[in-house]
Formats: C-alpha cells, structure tokens, sequence
C-alpha cells in the first residue's frame, strides 16, 4: 500500500480526499454511511458570522451532469456551531475544516477569530466569492485587489492553516491565486461554482428565487481541471482541487494537473459514500503504477 499523506500547510492529511463545504453538512449527517475517520478531512458547511436565512425557494435546480444551487449559505451562525457542533465532531478521528464566509472583511476576521481556539478545528477555507456588502454587492474573489485585503486582514486574526478558495468567474484565477499567496494563504482551494441559471419553459420563467446560482457537478471538472493546471504553474502554496469528481480517476487527473488533495462535492448527494471508495481507488491506482507515495502524482502531468 502506497503512502497516501498529504501536507496541506500545518495539516497532515492521512490521505488527499477531503469533503467540499455544503455538501456534507458537518460530516455527522454521513455518519450512518460510512467511517468518517476514513476521510482525509472534512470541509464543514459555510459558516458565517450570525445565522443567515438563505435565499428564497426554490433555489435548486438539477442540469444536464449537474445542479444549480442558490442556497444562500444558510447557517446558524459561527456560536452555534462551537456550542452544538463542535462538540460532537471533536472527538472524531479525522480533520474538520471550517469553511468562514462573510459580508464584510471585519465579519470575515470576526468570525475566524472565534474559530481560532476550537482545538479539533485544523484549519479554515476562506471563501471569498461572497458579496462585499460596503462596496456594492461584488464580490471580493473576483479581483486581485478585492482578495488581497480580506486574506491580509484573516491571515493576521487566524493562528492555523488559512486555505482561501478561489471563484471561477474570473478572467485570470491564476493570478488571483497569486495574489492570496502573497498575503499569507498557506494553501487554495478551486474551483467553486460556476455562475449558471436554468428557465422553466412552461411557465417561461427563471427556476431559481435568485435568477442565477452555483453550477456544480461533473459537467463542470473540464473547467475545474484547466483552472487546477494553471493554477499549479502560478503559486507555489499546495493547491485542494475539487469540481465535478464522481470516482478516483476524476480525483487522479485532478493530483496530475497540480492538485495536492482534492474535494468531493456534489456527488456526495448521488452516492454518500463516494469519499472513501475514492481514497480505495487512488491507493489501486498508484499500486497499479509502481508510486510509492500520492505526493508523486502531483503536477506530473504538467
């Protein structure tokens, strides 16, 4: 059996297969299915700095080889996952990530400051797709000189391993990639969703509350891979790919094309077992092929 540890930043991850955030709830949820100390880590739901609602029904829609969500990062709140989630996920014998979103830079900090002396939690994913409410609703991704100060600001505030995952809907990630590295990012994740929509054509009206959503699904890992590439020729930090992967092949190309470790997301809602049949088939695959260690298979394709 071939090595399958991974260092992401001042994690060891026992293996390079991670859940993605809002597709595993907080891991309990998956308990009855599989072994969760079997997962390299899990990516716990987007959590914010007080409970948001979420959008307005409906807000998903199912696409060709894919959904679209419009959820709204629908939370209790960073309190209530330290008074009632945390304590039951401590003890499980994997890493638990916190995926930290906000409006506003300070409900970034704010929020990653709480998440800071929580013992279990390894590490945090900043997500940066969401909208900057104090400069009219864009997003702090989607540019160099949004990302930077949010990343500076969670970088200062947050003592462990700060992971920022990267929007899609971009022109350039790879710079953006660039540009968080340079403020402290010690690894990113990408892709996140694709910016799609879906029309009902008999009531000749958009299906989401929102108009537009998260594409997701395998329909998208052509992009995600390119994007992983690119990426991985940029930076020099560990890069978490995830987008579309449904087996281990998906997560083989994924380590090939730079990916340190990846994420599975939407297939979770298909098979909710698929994270530990993906770490089975990545140790078959690098037996098959003589590797030694998962390590060697990243960027060998580049």
């Amino acid at each position: 059996m071939a090595d399958l540890n991974v260092p992401i930043g001042g994690l060891q991850l026992k293996n390079p297969v991670l859940t993605a955030s809002g597709t595993f709830g907080y891991g309990i949820e998956f308990a009855d299915f599989i072994d969760l100390s079997r997962i390299g880590g899990i990516v716990v739901k987007g959590t914010t700095l007080r409970a948001r609602e979420g959008n307005d029904y409906p807000r998903m829609a199912e696409t060709p080889a894919g959904m679209l969500n419009a959820v709204g990062l629908q939370n209790k709140g960073v309190d209530y996952f330290i008074t009632d989630i945390y304590p039951k996920i401590k003890d499980i014998n994997t890493h638990f990530l916190v995926n930290v979103s906000g409006s506003t830079i300070e409900d970034y900090v704010a929020c990653a400051e709480r998440i800071n002396d929580l013992k279990k939690i390894s590490a945090i994913e900043l997500n940066i797709s969401c909208p900057n409410v104090k400069q009219g609703g864009m997003a702090f991704g989607i540019t160099c000189a949004g990302a930077s100060p949010v990343v500076r600001a969670v970088r200062k505030a947050y003592r462990k391993t700060l992971i920022v995952k990267l929007s899609p809907n971009v022109s350039d990630i790879a710079e953006i990639a660039k540009a968080v590295e340079g403020e402290g990012a010690d690894a990113v994740s990408l892709i996140n969703t694709l910016l799609g929509m879906a029309i009902d054509v008999e009531q000749r009206k958009p299906i989401l509350s929102t108009i537009t959503g998260g594409l997701s699904g395998p329909c998208i890992k052509p992009i995600a891979l390119r994007m992983v590439y690119q990426t991985y020729k940029a930076v020099r930090i560990p890069i978490i790919g995830l987008g579309g992967i449904s087996n281990g092949k998906d997560a083989v190309e994924f380590l090939l094309a730079g990916a340190a470790a990846i994420q599975i997301g939407t297939y979770n809602f298909i098979d909710p077992a698929i994270s530990v049949k993906v770490v089975e088939e990545i140790n078959q695959y690098l037996d098959r092929h003589g590797f030694q260690s998962v390590k060697e298979l990243t960027g060998a394709a580049v």
